[in-house]
């Protein structure tokens, strides 16, 4: 298994954007094979740091979902309303393996 995490520097008073944002790409995420562990908003400390964390089996599978949301109409939906919100500011993509018990 190989969990994605995301860090977003977004924009503070586009946050209902970025939520509406990160509420789409959970149901896509689910069903496009993943598992998506939710999006973590700002609440106290700094108000421009979100998170997001979602698992797939395996690398290869998480490159499988790259090339389907390149083509999938509601991930194209998704993409638009951050590039017409201009909510996200940048991010950053790192992988990780998680360890249960």
């Amino acid at each position: 298994m190989v969990t994605c995490y995301l860090r977003y520097v977004v924009d503070p008073y586009k946050l209902d954007y970025f939520e509406e944002y990160g509420r789409m790409w959970i149901r896509l995420v689910n069903r496009l094979g993943g598992t998506h562990h939710g999006y973590f908003m700002p609440h106290e400390g700094a108000s421009n740091i979100a998170l997001a964390l979602f698992s797939f089996p395996s690398l290869a599978a998480y490159e499988e979902y790259r090339k389907k949301i390149l083509i999938d109409p509601e991930c194209r939906e998704a993409f638009a309303l951050a590039e017409k919100s201009r909510c996200i500011i940048s991010y950053e993509r790192s992988f990780m393996r998680p360890v249960f018990e």
